[in-house]
């Protein structure tokens, strides 16, 4: 018996199926992701004279929502620089997109493994409601590291389809904003796009629920700012989704 306690979404009540990014709307980590290129760029541009300096404007602009490679070839294309693209194996050290990618991943794991993370709880707590509707989810990052940060965080075994940066990859599936991912998503979930719900923090991540014709995209509002989600296609808007959440009578 449902305890008439428990929280429930009416928001998303009438979908068939949620997909979640998951950096900044399941879990904290977008900000360990923000530390960790910052630290990158600061040094990367420091070592080629680049200019002008990079900034938390250009996370949310060029990279937020992205596969890391193509954040880190956005960044310099904003400062005119281009640089050779490399190979996935290349090594931190090399001074190319996929090194300078990996540089930044070491650094994200490396605080990770040394500080863990736990999910935010108003989105716990939406997970769990929809779990009790018996509503099917879905992860859909652009991060290759979509597999630590669930297993970190307590989250993975809730999840049933996961299409992360290595699932792009494998598949040959564009960056957000393109729609392909989260429609991968849906096919993997067997539900129709118009008929479900994308929750995402990133314009890109916005952008691409929209782009892909689903029937609600929810934008969680972590600092890129309200006007900006609604800008790229939000429908709703809540700065936590503790926000979706009402207690049942």
């Amino acid at each position: 018996m449902t305890d008439s306690t428990d929280p429930t979404v009416p928001r998303l009540a009438d979908v068939d199926a949620v997909l979640f990014d998951l950096d900044g709307v399941l879990t904290p980590t977008a900000e360990v992701h923000m530390h960790a290129w910052q630290t990158v760029f600061d040094e990367l541009f420091d070592e080629w004279g680049i200019h002008p300096a990079y900034t938390e404007r250009d996370y949310y602009e060029h990279v937020d929502g992205k596969r890391r490679y193509d954040g880190v070839a956005g960044v310099l294309r904003s400062r005119d620089v281009e640089a050779a693209w490399g190979d996935p194996s290349d090594d931190p050290s090399a001074q190319t997109v996929c090194g300078v990618g990996n540089r930044k991943n070491a650094a994200f794991l490396r605080v990770l493994e040394r500080d863990g993370i736990a999910p935010y709880p108003g989105s716990l707590a939406v997970l769990e409601a929809l779990e009790r509707a018996g509503t099917p989810v879905a992860v859909v990052s652009s991060s290759k590291n979509a597999g630590p940060v669930l297993d970190a965080a307590g989250l993975r075994d809730r999840f049933s389809v996961i299409i992360d940066g290595l699932v792009a990859e494998q598949r040959n599936l564009p960056s957000k904003p393109a729609p392909d991912v989260f429609l991968e998503g849906a096919r993997a979930l067997g539900v129709d796009p118009a008929r479900a719900a994308v929750i995402e923090d990133a314009l890109a991540g916005v952008a691409s629920g929209a782009a892909g014709g689903f029937g609600l995209v929810i934008g969680v509002d972590r600092g890129v700012g309200a006007d900006a989600l609604a800008d790229v296609g939000a429908h709703l808007i809540v700065t936590d989704l503790a926000d979706l959440l009402e207690v049942s009578a």
